[in-house]
């Protein structure tokens, strides 16, 4: 792997994607349509009302400098309501500018909580933010990643502090900055906090909260031996590693619904009989993989489900993929605990793909999902932040999902509209499902 120095610059990215890290987010008022045409340019020209400059909290870095809580010193011990635990790791300083994989991301999901009344300070007990944890150590990250990336990638951060931007060569459009190695340590331990959390409520309460690790960089194309796609380190892959080691679950099912196929995590596990990973996917987008029939090898092999949804798919194939391929999915593998890359690019709106998911597609998810682990392992699910580009799609969508883990109805319609889709392509995904239930023994 090549860590070769750039200078700040504006990316090939910067014109194009402007709106997308434009700090005049309208996240209090639902923005309206501007056309009934879905082309991309219409996509990137929405309305948005202006409002005051973001205060965002200061809590986002925490992580980076308060110590851990122990495994026996839970935040949930005391609660028997919590419904949502969450932890964040924004990355500030893992910043390109003008890239797609904003530093404003996260930010923008927590203003967004906190806007519509989803978080602590609104709701008390029924929701939990993950303030004391620690950065995963190296020997967490290595249980995934090769020694030898991990150590270069840190040998690389005095280059970058001293040099510029570090261009990843051979890794798609993905950078590091001077904090970016300690940042994405800081983003795989909100994940590893949320695991520890998750199980310790499990074995005490009968509906344990679902976990969201609100982190980037993001990591499921981060492959074993280097990062891609935008990714650093697989944070769902190095999660599921520890979820084995440490707490004894030896099954993870792993759902990941970006608009991209998730090939790290894919490689990371492709000859593991213990972890299943399937993959809804646009069919043809980046990075190529993810083919129907791909299917794990060695003693992996039919643990790997892939599910290439031709472009245009929407609520209708998603929903139709839920209750075919991934309920039966699950159901035979028999989890010990669900892990979700949740990706949101694959909105309507979102400028790098071409599905038509909406935000109350994530609800269904969501919702969907809470339930099959409270059927099948315990409840013990945590979702990952992926993908998601458009910062207004990106946050509701978030937001809604909140709302289903809380059981609170949808608030989709109000920013949803259906205008501006068009007719799913439904014979092309239904055959893709029936080949996946032909292939899968579904």
């Amino acid at each position: 792997m090549e860590f070769r120095i750039l200078q700040q610059s504006p990316s090939r990215y910067a014109g194009s994607f402007l709106c997308l890290v434009n700090p005049r987010l309208g996240i209090r008022k639902f923005f309206g349509w501007s056309s009934a045409n879905t082309t991309f340019l219409q996509k990137m020209s929405l309305r948005i009302e202006p409002r005051r400059q973001p205060q965002y909290r200061s809590e986002v870095n925490r992580g980076a400098v308060l110590c851990s809580t122990s495994l026996n010193d839970s935040p949930l011990a005391n609660y028997d309501n919590v419904k949502i635990v969450y932890s964040i790791a924004a990355a500030t300083g893992h910043n390109k500018e003008s890239h797609p994989e904003s530093h404003l991301r996260v930010p923008a999901i927590a203003n967004a909580l906190e806007d519509m009344e989803l978080t602590p300070k609104f709701l008390g007990s029924n929701v939990i933010q993950l303030e004391n944890y620690k950065p995963a150590s190296v020997d967490d990250i290595v249980s995934v990643h090769s020694k030898s990336y991990v150590a270069g990638l840190e040998k690389a951060m005095d280059r970058a502090s001293r040099d510029g931007l570090i261009l990843i060569e051979g890794s798609g459009p993905t950078y590091a900055t001077a904090t970016t190695f300690n940042e994405s340590l800081v983003a795989a331990g909100a994940g590893i906090s949320l695991v520890d959390s998750v199980v310790k409520a499990s074995q005490t309460h009968k509906n344990p909260p679902i976990g969201f690790a609100l982190i980037r960089p993001p990591g499921h194309h981060a492959v074993p031996k280097g990062p891609m796609g935008f990714c650093v380190f697989g944070n769902v892959a190095i999660a599921a590693r520890y979820a084995q080691r440490v707490h004894g679950l030896k099954r993870v099912f792993i759902i990941d619904f970006d608009a991209h196929h998730g090939n790290g995590t894919s490689d990371a596990f492709y000859d593991d009989s213990d972890i299943f990973f399937l993959s809804t996917h646009q069919d043809g987008s980046y990075p190529g993989t993810g083919k129907i029939d791909e299917v794990g090898c060695g003693d992996g092999e039919g643990t790997t489900l892939n599910i290439p949804l031709p472009g245009g798919s929407g609520d209708y194939a998603m929903k139709m993929v839920f209750d075919e391929v991934i309920v039966p999915c699950a159901q035979r593998f028999k989890p010990d605990i669900i892990l979700v890359s949740a990706g949101y690019d694959a909105h309507v709106l979102d400028p790098l793909a071409n599905l038509q998911f909406t935000t109350g597609t994530y609800y269904m998810l969501a919702s969907n999902i809470k339930q099959l682990a409270k059927e099948l392992c315990g409840g013990r699910c945590i979702f990952f932040l992926e993908g998601g580009y458009n910062l207004e799609s990106l946050s509701y969508s978030v937001a809604d999902s909140f709302r289903a883990f809380l059981d609170e109805p949808s608030m989709a319609s109000e920013f949803d509209n259906p205008a501006i889709l068009y007719e799913e392509p439904s014979r092309k995904f239904k055959q893709v499902i029936q080949k996946v239930k032909q292939i899968h023994s579904l």
